[in-house]
């Protein structure tokens, strides 16, 4: 007479369960960190209006004797005919927000008289609504 050995394994039941607990802690974490990618996007915002972008325009204003016009923009900081420009001054590819829209340059600046005004509209895309993040506030 043949005996079966017993088989070892996962019945289904015990594979779903599994697969119901690793759904759960998924969903646990999504909805935990979820919202961090919002405050990370406004953090690197506000690291490159404060930190790269405004190093490499206090660079170009200590070359050149001045900060670029409204006119000449951003683009001055990666080429320019102004006298005594050293750059390029940044490499970014583009001078986008981290949602994909320009950021703004003034000068002389509305609310930075005697500096420029620089700052992103924030997520929304769009001037005012309070989440606009610039150099003049402390936000």
């Amino acid at each position: 007479m043949r005996r079966f050995k017993k088989q070892k394994g996962f019945t289904l039941i015990e594979l779903m369960l599994v697969v119901i607990i690793i759904g759960v802690l998924a969903t646990m974490a999504v909805v935990k960190f979820g919202g961090r990618a919002k405050e990370a996007k406004v953090q690197t915002a506000k690291g490159e209006i404060a930190g790269a972008y405004g190093t490499a325009l206090q660079l170009f204003e200590i070359d050149c004797g001045k900060y670029p016009s409204t006119e000449e923009g951003l683009g001055a900081l990666k080429s320019s005919s102004v006298k005594g420009w050293k750059g390029p001054y940044i490499k970014s590819k583009n001078f986008n927000d981290p949602w994909g829209s320009p950021y703004q340059y003034k000068y002389p600046g509305t609310h930075n008289t005697d500096d420029y005004d620089f700052y992103s509209f924030g997520p929304d895309g769009q001037e005012g609504g309070g989440d606009d993040i610039t150099n003049w506030s402390d936000q």
